[in-house]
């Protein structure tokens, strides 16, 4: 019998690597379902509450989407079928009807610095969902966790994250800028600024400040705005056409191609600085240049989405075998079956 493996999207981003990833599981069925949770926070999604998070709202609709124009097969929650594997790209929140399968977390790009939020979920038990991205990995739920470099797995160690279940493969999306390069976008030698939806996710930020930034670090040049697909579009380009009118702005164009083709990238905190940085491009973040360097996801070609495949496929050789394979107990002799 064909193995059923489920993975739970979320963003496009996310639903782009468990499609990639999927692609090279041949022999087993692959189902898909938006990021979904239990409970009082499955009761806030149903009644329209949490429409900014990737659960709900533009994210999910973007997801599903994506998921019918590729033919993939869509088990909201993972409610139809039993899964001999489970893939997720985040951590956050892990409903109770995957807890019990062996679980892949794949990281989904940045993470957020350490703040106040994060020291109250590390020292008060509070919901991990509490400090966002900045504790990623911090569940132990899950078998394996890849990632995108070396820094990001000593940031992961120094969290707290067991190191025998770390892996560093790269991620989809973020290990191939060089294929970026070859794209149809008709503008070149701008500078471009990516926006943020932090004020949909109950932070604050100064946007007339931020756009006046982009157009004192343009000082003359061409400038575009790719706004982030949570945010409020209306409200943006209305205040992008009053502070700089002459900006040209864009909603669902292809991020990565804006960025292959751009002079200058100015963001706050995003993922899509990897790209830049991977391109080699002036960029003006809020994250400190030097220490995305160390974090930096590698470049191997596009190869990641094959390897976390590669390994993972030893978790459904575990349930046909018989053998019950336990990362906390005996890493060494795990990374050994897992990884030879």
């Amino acid at each position: 019998m064909r193995k059923k493996i489920l993975f739970i999207c979320g963003s496009l981003n996310q639903t782009s690597m468990m499609h990639k990833i999927s692609s090279y599981f041949f022999d087993s069925e692959c189902y898909f379902t938006p990021y979904y949770a239990d409970g009082i926070i499955d009761y806030m999604v149903k009644k329209g509450f949490l429409d900014f998070t990737i659960m709900a709202g533009k994210f999910r609709e973007l997801s599903i989407n994506y998921l019918k124009s590729f033919g993939l097969e869509i088990d909201y929650k993972g409610e139809k079928h039993y899964y001999d594997l489970v893939f997720t790209c985040q951590d956050l929140i892990v409903p109770k009807n995957i807890r019990n399968k062996k679980l892949v977390l794949v990281q989904e790009g940045m993470t957020e610095p350490e703040g106040f939020m994060y020291h109250l979920v590390k020292k008060l038990n509070f919901p991990r969902w509490f400090a966002c991205t900045s504790t990623t990995g911090l569940s132990d739920a899950y078998n394996l966790f890849f990632v995108a470099s070396e820094g990001y797995k000593d940031l992961f160690n120094a969290k707290g994250v067991n190191p025998f279940k770390i892996k560093v493969t790269g991620i989809p999306n973020f290990d191939n800028a060089l294929q970026y390069l070859d794209n149809d976008f008709p503008f070149k030698d701008y500078v471009l600024a990516a926006t943020s939806d932090r004020r949909e996710t109950f932070n604050f930020e100064d946007r007339k400040k931020f756009i006046r930034k982009v157009l004192k670090i343009a000082n003359g040049r061409q400038v575009i705005f790719k706004l982030h697909p949570n945010e409020n579009w209306n409200r943006a380009t209305k205040e992008i056409n009053k502070y700089a009118p002459k900006a040209q702005i864009y909603t669902m164009a292809n991020t990565n191609h804006l960025i292959a083709n751009c002079d200058v990238l100015v963001t706050k905190y995003s993922s899509v600085v990897f790209i830049a940085l991977a391109l080699n491009k002036e960029i003006y973040s809020d994250f400190n240049l030097d220490y995305l360097k160390t974090i930096m996801p590698i470049q191997n070609n596009g190869s990641s989405a094959r390897e976390i495949a590669r390994i993972s496929k030893h978790l459904l050789l575990e349930s046909k075998t018989g053998n019950t394979i336990r990362l906390n107990k005996h890493p060494r002799q795990v990374l050994k079956y897992v990884f030879d």
